[in-house]
């Protein structure tokens, strides 16, 4: 009886299209899933984003020893700041409110916003130096003007960690003050047109808004500031060459003349606890 062979099993170098076929599914779910995302409204697409700024920026942030001292040192007014000593010298102030108002701007007033010009500078100055900041007194008050490129990529509104930096400081400085603040955007005349920003005054405006909630987050009262775009129409340079695009883009932070209302409607003009 003739021996029966015994059938060889062949391997089968064909498995791999079964791997094959997982990635390219994979693949097509991841692109659908960006797809889904890119269409997200601009809304829910900052606060995605704010929220994870916060949850990775923040541990950075308090693991800086010099920025942590400084906020500590300043969350509640402290006697050694320039504006509380002149605030809370009652002696050099008038006793009748109305002479405060007619008398025109008081001494210790001008000496208080002057204070914190000073303070501004001073906190600021590795930034002036390297003509990223520019602190300046205006009619309107005190103008702390901040490059965009220190503040954000091109392009974008969301705050750099030298950008935080930078604001800690102004914040330590003007969270006591009860004056108004506005935060004005500005852009070169170079357009854009993306998802999140149609126009430079939808960037503009958004990227005034970082600044104002990041001024939030740290406890600047919300009901004290205004974020304003003003897009490309209020150049300080001419468009015309690069230099001058790069002066025109810039974030302005100003510390109004004109102290916030009160619940009432009433604005406190000559209030001793007022800086004008």
């Amino acid at each position: 009886m003739a021996r029966r062979r015994r059938h060889e099993e062949h391997d089968n170098h064909e498995r791999w299209l079964v791997s094959y076929a997982d990635f390219i599914t994979l693949l097509f779910a991841f692109f659908v899933v960006m797809y889904s995302i890119s269409s997200v409204n601009d809304g829910k697409y900052r606060v995605l984003s704010n929220t994870l700024t916060e949850a990775f920026v923040a541990p950075v942030r308090s693991k800086d020893p010099i920025q942590v001292g400084e906020e500590v040192r300043t969350l509640e007014p402290q006697m050694g700041d320039p504006v509380i000593p002149e605030q809370s010298r009652p002696q050099e102030l008038s006793s009748d409110p109305m002479s405060e108002k007619q008398g025109g701007d008081s001494i210790v007033e001008i000496r208080t916003l002057d204070a914190v010009q000073d303070s501004l500078s001073k906190s600021l100055l590795e930034y002036a130096d390297q003509g990223l900041v520019n602190v300046t007194h205006t009619d309107r008050g005190i103008e702390v003007e901040m490059k965009s490129s220190m503040l954000f990529d091109s392009g974008s509104a969301r705050l750099s960690r030298e950008a935080l930096k930078a604001l800690r400081k102004v914040i330590l400085i003007v969270k006591p003050l009860p004056n108004m603040i506005n935060v004005e955007g500005h852009t070169d005349n170079v357009p854009i047109n993306t998802i999140s920003f149609p126009s430079n005054w939808e960037l503009s405006a958004a990227r005034a808004a970082s600044v104002v909630h990041y001024f939030a987050k740290l406890g600047v009262a919300s009901d004290r500031m205004a974020a304003i775009g003003y897009g490309e129409f209020r150049p300080l340079s001419s468009n015309d060459t690069t230099e001058g695009r790069k002066n025109n883009r810039r974030v302005n932070l100003l510390i109004m003349s004109q102290q916030m209302m009160d619940s009432s409607g009433y604005t406190p003009e000559a209030s001793p606890g007022g800086v004008k």
